[in-house]
């Protein structure tokens, strides 16, 4: 009696996925479990992206060779942390923004007794430097408190010192005339060898630390909370959940600065604010 072939069904499983995303969910499961960094929800093409240019710049195989390398060398996690970060920045960058916050958000300020600011990622400190000498030029430092805030420690050692070279300052010139500057940027530095630091009285009223938006809580309640062109590299999901750190750490008719391609709207939170300066991406919590 001759067999018969029985074709069995072909089981059903999820969606099929490339190895290399197999690669990558590993990888980043594994740097959140063994030391606390969550990429899980970043944007998946950003994330490809970059790890995809670490293996190209370390001449490794695949990304499994990175996890390897990322779980054994410290200094190989901290370019992974660097790379996942957004370090893009100068001062004064996107003039637009700082010249409707010194219209519309100083007025506000002014009516407050001590001003708390928060610059969430704030890379290697440009920004919260640019503001301080906005507030400066208000004369509103010697009331402000700014926290500077970064998942990347070395980016924050960077901006902890305030130290750029000369040609970065003269680049950001034409920006900080556009914001409405009403000096020179040059005269807001000291010459530090090589390079320009930011003179010592704009310093003292920023204080930087490290915080994670994605697993850290709040850790105080601000009049400004400005966390520009991070949001875009997350997922919806992750989005939502930092909103909610930011709706919880903003007092009430306190002002949400974003980034020029994010926007408060299709969000959670989209009712608890009213626009401030829509174009500019500038809110004010009313609930």
């Amino acid at each position: 009696m001759g067999s018969n072939l029985v074709r069995l069904p072909q089981p059903i499983g999820p969606d099929p996925v490339s190895i290399e995303d197999v690669e990558i969910s590993l990888l980043l499961e594994g740097v959140f479990r063994l030391f606390g960094y969550d990429f899980r929800q970043y944007s998946p093409t950003s994330v490809k992206r970059r790890l995809k240019e670490m293996v190209a710049v370390d001449h490794l195989d695949s990304i499994s060779s990175l996890q390897e390398r990322v779980f054994r060398d410290p200094d190989m996690l901290n370019r992974l942390v660097s790379s996942m970060s957004i370090q893009a920045s100068h001062l004064f960058r996107d003039p637009k923004f700082f010249l409707a916050f010194r219209r519309k958000a100083v007025p506000l300020l002014r009516t407050y007794p001590l001003i708390r600011i928060w610059h969430a990622g704030c890379a290697n400190g440009e920004e919260v430097y640019s503001m301080a000498i906005l507030l400066k030029e208000e004369d509103l430092l010697n009331k402000s408190l700014l926290y500077a805030t970064d998942i990347n420690v070395e980016a924050l050692q960077i901006a902890l010192h305030g130290a750029y070279s000369t040609q970065h300052i003269e680049a950001c010139e034409r920006n900080y005339k556009e914001a409405g500057g009403r000096a020179s940027l040059a005269s807001y530095f000291e010459r530090e060898g090589r390079k320009s630091r930011i003179t010592k009285d704009l310093r003292d009223h920023i204080v930087f630390t490290r915080h994670n938006l994605v697993t850290d809580g709040s850790f105080n309640e601000f009049n400004v909370i400005l966390c520009r062109n991070v949001l875009l590299y997350f997922t919806q999901e992750l989005r939502n959940r930092v909103h909610a750190l930011l709706h919880g750490s903003l007092m009430r008719f306190g002002l949400l600065a974003l980034g020029a391609q994010e926007t408060i709207r299709f969000t959670t939170f989209e009712k608890q604010y009213r626009p401030l300066d829509e174009e500019n991406n500038l809110y004010r919590r009313v609930n």
